[in-house]
């Protein structure tokens, strides 16, 4: 990775947080406690794939149809939030896979 590269990241996620503060508080806070928890959690195709910027082009979706976040996406912020990665390895799969020789699910 050069230093070309790293700095068209920052661009990049800074017009993505841009987007974020643009949006009505309570979708701010709800992308941020996703945002936190998919940190936590690790989906392996976090960084490069497009999962955190199609959350704020759906929830820029809702508030253009003028929808608040819970009625957009439900009471169960938490299901929401696995619902979109279910599929999708984590570090802590591969984590896991490492340590037992196994191949999950989410790995196949």
């Amino acid at each position: 990775m050069s230093i070309r590269d790293i700095i068209e990241g920052k661009k990049q996620w800074r017009a993505h947080m841009a987007r974020v503060k643009a949006l009505p508080p309570d979708y701010q806070v709800v992308y941020k406690e996703m945002q936190r928890y998919y940190f936590k959690v690790g989906p392996v195709d976090l960084v490069g794939g497009s999962l955190l910027s199609g959350i704020v082009d759906f929830f820029e979706e809702g508030v253009a149809d003028g929808k608040g976040v819970l009625e957009l996406i439900g009471d169960d912020v938490a299901a929401f939030a696995d619902d979109l990665i279910k599929d999708s390895r984590t570090y802590a799969d591969i984590y896991q896979e490492s340590i037992s020789g196994k191949v999950g699910p989410a790995g196949k």
